[in-house]
């Protein structure tokens, strides 16, 4: 079932706090033209950023990527001003951010000197009970594009995986390329297969998620072993459990893993993924 979304009480545009019904862009602001923008999203528990510098750290990568000069000095305050103002500066939240190149006549070539549009809410999340959860997660084909490393606005091959899902009563979309897993349309995907676990390594082919370093933060500092290898198809027979990672994903464990008719894994919660939920609640609620 569709999760119902509301729209935020205000947000940030260019500048100045506003209802969302004043805040407007150009039609020819490349972020509505071209999806010419990069976004990121930032945990709060219960008023207080988790990684928050990982998390500015990738939003100035992404930017660099596809050159779009911003000052991100300017942020922080302004997350933090965003959950006041939204009335959560001691609940569970994220505050969303989206920097586009701006308005210009149209080319597909960038403008030589841009004006970027830069969009700022926050917004109450539910944080609590993930460790939980039980996923059914439908296995896909990935048909995106070779720069999935960058936080893109243009999210159009992510939607559609995920509506694909959804509509068959799926959580998530789980997507193999050339026979190896990548990740999920909107996650990281974890495999544990003999007491290892196994995760995408950072490439173009996939975002890299600050849970899913987090998580291999903790397998280091637990002792888990683990390999940054991607896991291959043919192989998923062999796997004992399976969890997706993600900034309000946390660290949720799949049930059920089913491409098209087949059913590839099926099972509980295993005692790693267990373990890794304990400490990631530990550095999260402690």
């Amino acid at each position: 079932m569709k999760n119902k979304k509301t729209y935020p009480s205000e947000v940030y545009l260019s500048g100045k706090w506003m209802p969302p019904r004043e805040a407007t862009i150009s039609v020819f602001d490349r972020g509505f033209m071209f999806g010419d923008g990069i976004y990121e999203v930032t945990p709060f528990y219960r008023g207080k950023a988790f990684r928050l510098q990982d998390h500015l750290d990738r939003l100035k990568y992404c930017l660099a990527e596809i050159k779009i000069p911003f000052d991100l000095s300017i942020l922080e305050p302004l997350m933090y001003e965003a959950l006041s103002r939204a009335g959560l500066a001691a609940s569970d939240a994220a505050v969303y951010v989206q920097i586009s190149r701006g308005a210009a006549p149209r080319t597909h070539y960038f403008p030589e000197t841009p004006k970027p549009t830069f969009l700022m809410y926050a917004f109450p999340v539910k944080l609590e009970n993930f460790h939980e959860k039980r996923w059914k997660v439908l296995v896909s084909e990935d048909f995106r594009w070779q720069r999935c490393d960058i936080k893109s606005t243009a999210l159009l091959a992510n939607t559609m995986s995920n509506e694909q899902a959804v509509l068959r009563g799926y959580d998530e979309n789980l997507l193999v390329r050339d026979g190896y897993f990548t990740e999920g349309s909107h996650s990281t995907a974890f495999f544990v297969s003999n007491g290892i676990i196994y995760t995408h390594p950072k490439s173009p082919h996939i975002l890299s998620g600050i849970t899913r370093k987090v998580v291999l933060e903790i397998c280091r500092d637990l002792g888990i072993k683990f390999k940054e290898e991607a896991f291959p198809l043919d192989k998923i027979s062999e796997v004992d459990d399976v969890f997706l990672t993600g900034t309000t994903t946390q660290i949720t464990a799949v049930s059920l893993l089913q491409e098209k008719e087949q059913v590839l894994f099926q099972g509980e919660k295993g005692e790693i993924t267990g373990r890794l939920q304990e400490e990631f609640l530990k550095r999260t609620r402690g």
